[in-house]
């Protein structure tokens, strides 16, 4: 059984709220997130040392993205839909979609990457780290471009619209444009610490501060507004595709639409109050995605400020719909998007539990498990299940990795596996 359920409690209390979690399935924070070109395919990093593969069509899980040894800070996607996670462990891993390990691995800093960006072309990436330097690495290889000179973290950097420099904004507090042909940056320091960049496709600079503010600048360096969003820090800031809004994230957990031609206020979206660590914009440049504290990805229609719901109770594409009523059924939703429960349902992120009452732990065909799940003589039984929830994964399975979730409600675990045992028989 793995993150979804274990995640249960945190995520049951926010399953049901005004802004309903569209993609459930992290053990941890969800720290970044991307969008592919075409829309139908997002990937978000977490603080629980994984990325997932997600469909944006089926709002589904696809598949788990395991390498790095803590947390996955940044998250990418190439045109020629490859995926990009650079993580707190200082690597950067190359994916093709489906594939169980990297393509390649980047290797060179030495503190945690932070934020990672694309070139127009799909032939480059950048990183920022905290070991104050910026790397433009060659995708098909060859050494990277050292870009120093910020005297502390580099918190985020982006390519320009044209490909041929890099933005890059640092606590100390500067933004640099870097020009790739080696000539001298543009710097310009502000008064206050800057936590992300974005860039307009018109080559306008948006950076979030530590002071509440989103500072606007030209290509070439020069001040073009700011408007103030909240009393507390911006730490995650985007422009949609057509350039019309910017959303910013605060670390009180609210996200403000901007409107880039007025410099003026549209929305303030507001979700469970915790930090919201990601932002990306769908290429319909009105849907955005939020990642935060809460471990999920909501789904928000940025002109009107609204929530949108992904899966509605008891709809025809609801898996739980035939259970409606069940409490157990309740208990489960929010593990439907990682864990299949029958057969017919398609592969998910997390190994199916069709059949799962009476096989061993780590034995599903096909699925990649953990060697310290392998070594167990655990058989999932009625018994086994619900001891797991009662005293913890880190008690039942010493050795996972997986966040620590108990429940503490023996109707809950009762409900629970009835439910999975009609359900999943």
């Amino acid at each position: 059984m793995t993150r979804c359920l274990r995640a249960l409690l945190l995520l049951l209390p926010f399953a049901f709220g005004p802004a309903h979690a569209q993609l459930r399935g992290h053990g941890g924070p969800v720290r970044a997130l991307a969008i592919s070109p075409d829309g139908k395919t997002a990937l978000s990093g977490s603080f629980d040392s994984s990325a997932i593969r997600w469909s944006l069509e089926r709002n589904a899980a696809e598949q788990v993205l395991r390498f790095h040894g803590s947390a996955v800070n940044a998250v990418a996607i190439l045109p020629d839909g490859r995926l990009v996670t650079g993580g707190e462990d200082g690597k950067i891993a190359l994916w093709k979609s489906g594939a169980a390990e990297p393509l390649k691995q980047f290797e060179g800093h030495t503190a945690p990457i932070v934020s990672l960006a694309v070139s127009p072309d799909g032939k480059m990436i950048a990183s920022a780290s905290w070991d104050r330097t910026v790397r433009v690495w060659p995708v098909d290889g060859g050494p990277p471009l050292l870009l120093e000179g910020h005297q502390q973290n580099v918190n985020g950097v982006v390519f320009m619209p044209d490909g041929k420099a890099v933005v890059s904004v640092s606590h100390d507090p500067q933004i640099r444009i870097w020009p790739l042909n080696g000539g001298p940056a543009t710097i310009v320091t502000l008064a206050t610490p800057l936590n992300s960049v974005t860039v307009a496709s018109d080559g306008e600079i948006a950076v979030g501060g530590a002071d509440g503010k989103v500072y606007f600048y030209s290509a070439q360096g020069e001040p073009r507004g700011e408007v103030e969003t909240a009393p507390t820090p911006i730490i995650a800031v985007t422009v949609s595709p057509d350039g019309k809004r910017v959303a910013a994230a605060s670390i009180r957990g609210s996200v403000a639409i901007i409107d880039r031609a007025s410099r003026k206020l549209e929305h303030t979206l507001v979700g469970p109050g915790l930090p919201v660590w990601s932002l990306a914009f769908f290429s319909d440049s009105r849907t955005l995605l939020t990642g935060g504290a809460d471990r999920m990805i909501r789904r928000w229609d940025a002109a009107s400020g609204d929530p949108i719901d992904a899966v509605v109770v008891g709809a025809p594409n609801d898996p739980l719909a035939v259970y409606a009523g069940d409490p157990g059924a309740q208990v489960y939703r929010a593990c439907i998007s990682c864990h299949a429960l029958t057969p017919d349902e398609g592969e998910k992120a997390g190994p199916s539990l069709a059949g799962i009452f009476g096989r061993k732990i780590a034995t599903l065909p096909g699925y990649r498990y953990s060697d310290a799940l392998k070594r167990m003589d655990i058989v999932w039984t009625p018994e086994t299940v619900a001891k797991m929830f009662e005293v913890g994964p880190s008690v039942y399975t010493p050795g996972t990795k997986m966040p620590e979730q108990t429940i503490g409600s023996a109707d809950d675990r009762k409900a629970l596996v009835e439910f999975l045992g009609k359900a999943t028989r």
